[in-house]
């Protein structure tokens, strides 16, 4: 396979740039990144319809990396069930070293072939979950040994990828392989292709929340009441789904229920009754 997360630079003499010239140059390829992203879309949405087939039937989905994507999965993860509602253990993180150990950046880990497996086991993997390995080169031990797992035991997966034909894609269902070229830092995959995971995670979470009915219109119905800027964004989002028109009284209806969608439905019974 060709390695094109570590060839060259264009750019030379990194260190003789101004900061105008430095972000001028980090700027013009970051714009690159959407636009790779975009050839790609088909294999991105078979993999979301793959990953909400199996949460729909009561399966769970993992993220499972080291290094840059495997801390930005973390953070997707973190993110979700505030902003949509969701339940702890439905979409997860197996991080090399372990996501206990997220701050400290043990990057030798991404070597160790045993311990995504292991970690897999104690989280009882099985056919009815889908995984997701994510590594720019495709080629880390440990996120290419635990597909292989995978392979071995049915379960279903897939890859975000940033070099063509690597063995990690070789060994998943669902291939997403958005090659970036190369880096402003040569080999400093956290620049273009940690953007590109970025953005891929956020349309996977959010598709696949979207499609399991945690989103109605445009809105964040399944929100939870974790702040007070949330909270009066709530209030005003229930006022208008449900015609009140009494602040506090919509507030402490939100505040009882836990979330719009349930203060909605709490509405509608009582207007049944």
């Amino acid at each position: 396979m060709v390695r094109i997360t570590e060839q060259p630079s264009i750019y030379r003499h990194l260190e003789k740039m101004s900061v105008d010239e430095l972000i001028t140059n980090i700027n013009k390829e970051d714009q690159k990144v959407a636009l790779a992203i975009e050839k790609h879309l088909p294999e991105i949405s078979a993999l979301i319809t793959a990953v909400e087939k199996q949460l729909k039937a009561g399966g769970r989905m993992f993220y499972l990396g080291c290094g840059e994507g495997g801390r930005q999965s973390v953070l997707d993860k973190i993110e979700l069930p505030n902003t949509y509602g969701l339940e702890p253990g439905i979409i997860n993180v197996i991080l090399s070293g372990g996501e206990e150990n997220l701050v400290l950046a043990l990057e030798e880990m991404e070597d160790d072939e045993e311990d995504a497996w292991l970690q897999m086991q104690q989280y009882e993997v099985s056919e009815k979950d889908f995984v997701i390995g994510i590594s720019a080169s495709g080629t880390t031990p440990f996120v290419l040994a635990g597909l292989k797992k995978c392979r071995e035991h049915g379960i279903p997966c897939g890859c975000i990828v940033n070099n063509p034909e690597s063995p990690i894609a070789a060994n998943a269902d669902y291939v997403i392989e958005v090659v970036m070229g190369p880096e402003f830092v040569t080999g400093s995959t956290r620049m273009k292709c940690g953007t590109a995971q970025k953005m891929i995670f956020n349309m996977i979470s959010t598709s696949v929340l979207i499609r399991l009915g945690r989103v109605e219109d445009n809105r964040m119905t399944h929100a939870r009441l974790i702040n007070n800027k949330v909270v009066d964004r709530l209030v005003r989002l229930l006022m208008e789904k449900s015609g009140m028109t009494d602040y506090e009284e919509a507030k402490a209806l939100l505040k009882k229920c836990g979330n719009v969608k349930k203060s909605l439905d709490d509405l509608k019974k009582v207007g049944e009754s």
